[in-house]
This record gives C-alpha cells, structure tokens and sequence, in this order.
C-alpha cells in the first residue's frame, strides 16, 4: 500500500472536507473548513503537488465570474467493502469521496475471487487505502500488531479464506454486520434524519444494529445487539439453552412451524421464506396464520428491545423481518406490551450491509490521508 503524504494540519482539513463534498471551489472550501481564504490557497496547492486534489473544471458565479472547481486527485486512493454473508459475498469498491467503482457477488465459498474482481476493477494505480469486512460476528476491539479476525468460530474459516486475496500492508476493519446495515439505514435508508434508532435484523439469524447519537453503539466486548444471547427460554422448569432464541426465531424454525401445519390441499410447503411470504401475500391461510405468528414474536422481541432502549424508532430488516406483511403484526404486539415506538421497514434491502461497509471505509480511507496532519507544521 502506498503511505500517504504527510500534510499540514490545513491541509489535512481540506482534504477531509473535499472528501466529503466530492468537489467544490476554494471559496466553498474555506467555508466548509472554518478556514481564511489564503490559507485554503496553500492547502489547495499542497494537495495538488501531492496528487491529492485535482482541478477538475469551473463554476460560474453570480457575478459572471467563474472559480476553479477541485476534486480528488487520483493519489487520494480508494478503499474496499466486503460483507461476508451467510449466503453471499458483496464487496464494493469506491473512491474516498463515496463514488462506486467496482462491485462483485458471488457465493460465500467464492469470497477471494470475489475481492479479487473487485480489486481488478479499480483504477489502475490507485492506492488501496483500507477494507472494511463485515462479518456475521462479534468483532473485537483492535490490538496494537495483532491481526484482526472474528471473535469466535462463526465467520473465521470465511474471513481466512478471503483475508488470503488482499494486497499487504492495507489496514483491514471488520465491523458486525448488522452494525453496518444500521449504518446505511442512518444514512441512506429509513433512518434518515433520525440520531437514534435499533435496526433490527430478523432472518435466518437475529440481531440488533444500536444507533445513539448518530453513532454506532458497540459495547465493551463489541458485542452490543447480540439478541441471540439473550436467556430463552425464560419459564418455570425450562433451562435457557444457547442462542436458543435465535434458534426459535430465525427463518429455519419459521419453515419448520410452516411444515407443521401445512394442509395437504395447498400442495408442497414452502421451502424457502420468500416461497412462504409469497403464498402469504397470494392470500393461503396457513402460510398466512405461521406469517402472522411470526409477527408476534418479532414483535415481542421489538418489546424487549424497547424496554431496554427506549429508542423511538425500529427499523426491521433481514429476510423476513424487512417483509411489509409482518409490519402491522410486529406494531400491534409492541403496542400492546410497550410504549409508542415508531416500527417501519428497511429501505436498503440486501444491499444494506455493503452500503454501510462501504461508507465506514470511506471515513476510514479519509482517516489514512490526514491522520499524520501536523507533522509537517
């Protein structure tokens, strides 16, 4: 990886707010960076020698005047996101000022060949700033020369496999998935102009993406919204067993109720959760009374994390829980058993995770550049 430049704390400033911008003139960057108009000049001039900016065309004024527009130089770099997920991969590839410039999919098994034809895809030369990986996991907090991986055997083997097609020496973050879905509801989805909000992840597995502040709620051990562990069952003569309510709640356990019921008339039950949320929708009874339980324990798991939270809002995702025909379900027994929460579906869908990887490694990518400002002032 190449190192970036040392910049002058100015400078660095500028850079940050240019990244943020995607372009803009001097004056607009004075003014984005609390900086005199001079001072803007000399750090424009550095990020130029640097290759860090780049003019990049004019803007006419009110006054019939035109001012040079800049934007990133292709030193600035780009940074990767991958999500490793349960079935897929995604990994995107975008610049530090957010725009997308390579994206694959491909299977879980096919991780490495996954990145690499992403990392084929950047502009050639562009140096690879950071990744962020998000894991179904707990991640731990970063140790000082000490590689980072999964907290438990859940996504290590995967993360291993994939972790062999990146370049050396790149910074890499892993980040909980659901942490990072939460993340692109904030800021692109249903979130949006909301600083605190659970976005809650109901699907083959549970979680729950905790938002205060605008900020992402980790907790000490980074295991913050891990809704699996919390003690199920919780009754007279009945021992909690180990992620024993992620067991009941997820989407196996969903088909499995279906199969339970499932009338012989209406032909072969459902394998999948989107087959079953389909005949729901086409209006077959017992595929809508199993839907219509599960909205019941989606909300009753909303209950909980309301009584705990008090978070004003709850966005449902996942591969069942972002299904419209849960939501009034899910509103009716969490206003039966709590307080008015407002409940909406995710607006980011399947993409949500590498959305919000992606955007997590832009700031970190930014992070890179002007981390070392002041070392020349």
């Amino acid at each position: 990886m190449a190192e970036a430049p040392r910049l002058t704390e100015s400078a660095s400033a500028v850079f940050a707010v240019l990244a943020g911008a995607g372009s803009a003139t001097r004056p607009q960057l004075a003014s984005l960076a609390g900086l005199s108009k001079p001072t803007v000049s000399s750090a424009v001039a550095e990020l130029e020698s640097a290759r860090l900016a780049a003019h990049s065309g004019r803007a006419s004024g009110v006054t019939g005047r035109s001012a040079a527009v800049y934007g990133l130089g292709p030193a600035a770099g780009a940074v990767l996101a991958v999500d490793l997920g349960p079935a897929l991969t995604r990994v995107r590839g975008c610049a530090l000022d957010g725009t997308l410039l390579a994206q694959a999919t491909g299977t879980r098994d096919e991780a490495a060949d996954v990145v690499r034809e992403a990392l084929a895809a950047l502009p050639a030369g562009a140096p690879l700033r950071t990744v962020v990986v998000a894991v179904g996991d707990v991640t731990a907090r970063e140790k000082e020369g000490a590689r980072m991986r999964p907290a438990t055997a859940k996504a290590g083997p995967v993360f291993d496999a994939m972790a062999v097609a990146l370049p050396p020496g790149v910074p890499v973050h892993l980040e909980n998935n659901v942490n990072c879905a939460a993340l692109a509801e904030l800021h692109e989805g249903a979130a949006r102009g909301r600083r605190t909000f659970g976005y809650l992840r109901i699907g083959v597995g549970i979680g729950l993406g905790i938002v205060v502040g605008g900020e992402v709620l980790r907790g000490a051990n980074g295991a913050a919204g891990e809704l699996a562990r919390l003690p199920y069952p919780w009754d007279d003569g009945r021992e909690p067993r180990h992620e024993a309510l992620e067991e009941y709640i997820g989407a196996r356990s969903l088909l499995r109720r279906a199969a339970e019921v499932w009338p012989d008339e209406d032909g072969p039950c459902p394998r999948t959760a989107e087959q079953l949320f389909a005949r729901a929708g086409e209006g077959r009874a017992a595929a809508r009374a199993v839907i219509d339980r599960h909205a019941v324990d989606v909300g009753r798991l909303a209950a909980a994390v309301t009584a705990v939270l008090d978070p004003g809002l709850i966005v449902l995702g996942g591969s069942t829980g972002a299904d419209p025909q849960i939501l009034p379900g899910v509103r009716a027994e969490l206003a039966r058993l709590s307080w008015p929460t407002e409940v909406v579906s995710s607006k980011v869908g399947d993409l949500g995770t590498v959305v919000g990887a992606a955007r997590l490694a832009v700031t970190r990518g930014v992070q890179t550049v002007t981390e070392t400002a002041g070392a020349k002032d």
